[in-house]
């Protein structure tokens, strides 16, 4: 039988084996956690899903609501919907005021108006950023949105800047003629 103060030094020893490992471990997690392309990504990462919600809000809730208004649409855009096959209690004289309700009763429906919203907030959300890149680009002298021509010969796309095509390798100012 092993002696007390045996098993106490065993305890020790596995007491600093794992606190070795713990350390290594979170050196190796902070070094990979908190360098900078990846605080800038997280970063980015929050502010994005923010604008996101900044923008899917204003077409929401300014947009489409003047919007709803045209003779043809009604209200409630985001609650349009089409039944393409009922459900069963349907059958019993029930009408789908809402598109919660077709869906509740299995109902197959197209629900047009939520695609609706969902297309205005990617326009919103696309056009928005497309505004700030171009702030970004006229502040900072440097853009970053790249124009691109179609090479003449490959037509791949390149950059608008290029004197070689770095696909097929010709020259764009008409050297291989």
């Amino acid at each position: 039988m092993p002696r007390l103060d045996d098993s106490g030094e065993a305890l020790l020893q596995a007491g600093q084996d794992a606190k070795a490992r713990t350390k290594r471990a979170w050196d190796s997690f902070s070094d990979f956690a908190i360098r900078d392309n990846v605080l800038e990504v997280a970063v980015g990462l929050i502010i994005a899903a923010s604008f996101t919600t900044v923008v899917s809000s204003f077409v929401s809730d300014i947009i489409l609501p003047p919007i709803s208004l045209l003779p043809f649409l009604n209200k409630n855009l985001g609650e349009k919907f089409a039944v393409l096959r009922q459900g069963p209690q349907h059958a019993n004289g029930h009408r789908y005021n809402t598109l919660k309700q077709a869906l509740d009763d299995g109902a197959v429906v197209m629900a047009y108006g939520s695609f609706l919203d969902k297309m205005l907030n990617l326009l919103g959300v696309g056009l928005a950023l497309y505004f700030v890149a171009n702030v970004y680009a006229w502040i900072s002298k440097d853009s970053i949105i790249h124009h691109t021509v179609k090479c003449k010969y490959c037509r791949k796309s390149i950059s608008d800047k290029a004197q070689r095509c770095v696909n097929c390798t010709s020259w764009q100012d008409g050297r291989e003629n």
